[in-house]
């Protein structure tokens, strides 16, 4: 069971009593099997594709995301954060906030910073999936010969 929680009660009646079109922004925080599975670009392309604002990261005890669009987008990237992940992925807990609306264009996949707390569990190696391998010796990806 995935434990899903708003960190802030005074935050979301600010929230509910201001109405729903505002840009809002918001901080999750993801813990689990969620570093070396692929969650960072999940992430990325979830974000872009509601049109949202912000940046991912891993740190030592979890992934952070900071979001920012209307609150209805923010609510669907909430709804599928979890169910939606790599298949690798193993999230058992997502955690969020409101925080203040910051100038933002574009979402980006940042660096990976330092956390106090107990290191976030890393997945045993897995065998190679047949489009890691595809983009891996296409020399027209990105990605060619750099696992």
């Amino acid at each position: 069971m995935i434990a899903v929680t708003a960190l802030s009660e005074e935050r979301r009646s600010r929230r509910t009593a201001s109405g729903g079109s505002a840009v809002r922004r918001r901080r999750f925080t993801v813990t689990g099997v969620v570093q070396g599975v692929g969650f960072r670009p999940f992430v990325w392309r979830l974000a872009t594709s509601l049109s949202l604002s912000g940046f991912v990261g891993n740190s030592s005890t979890s992934v952070f995301v900071e979001v920012q669009g209307p609150a209805a987008a923010l609510a669907e990237f909430a709804r599928r954060l979890a169910p939606d992940a790599p298949p690798l992925a193993q999230v058992t807990s997502v955690g969020w906030e409101e925080i203040p609306v910051a100038a933002a264009e574009g979402f980006a996949i940042v660096p990976s910073r330092a956390a106090d707390g107990a290191a976030t569990a890393i997945p045993p190696d897995v065998a190679v999936c047949d489009d890691c391998v595809r983009e891996l010796f296409d020399p027209a990806d990105r990605r060619f010969r750099h696992p």
